[in-house]
């Protein structure tokens, strides 16, 4: 369950520096808010680069899947190469371990 943000905190600062702020918040991945409050909380910020191509592969190859297993179901699937699908799937693993192991 998400807490309601109800309390307002103003500061004043040269433009320069809110820019700044915007971009390290979109670079994080997060909102202006909760970068600053993660920032101002000492809150770790971890952003990891080329998760967005991996979650992308992954709907990708679930998707296949799901379109296998229909075919599958129905009785229109006779033949499978699954070599093909376990080592695109391993390739998927491996680009999420080095991931997992960039961001430890």
């Amino acid at each position: 369950m998400q807490k309601r943000k109800t309390s307002i905190i103003t500061a004043r600062m040269p433009p320069a520096d809110k820019n700044a702020i915007q971009r390290r918040a979109k670079a994080a991945g997060m909102t202006v808010t909760d970068y600053l409050t993660a920032c101002a909380l000492g809150k770790e910020i971890v952003r990891v680069e080329g998760l967005d191509a991996v979650l992308s592969e992954l709907k990708a190859q679930g998707r296949n899947l799901n379109q296998l297993t229909t075919l599958a179901n129905m009785g229109r699937l006779s033949v499978l190469r699954g070599d093909e699908l376990i080592r695109g799937y391993s390739a998927l693993c491996s680009a999420v371990r080095a991931l997992i192991q960039e961001a430890e």
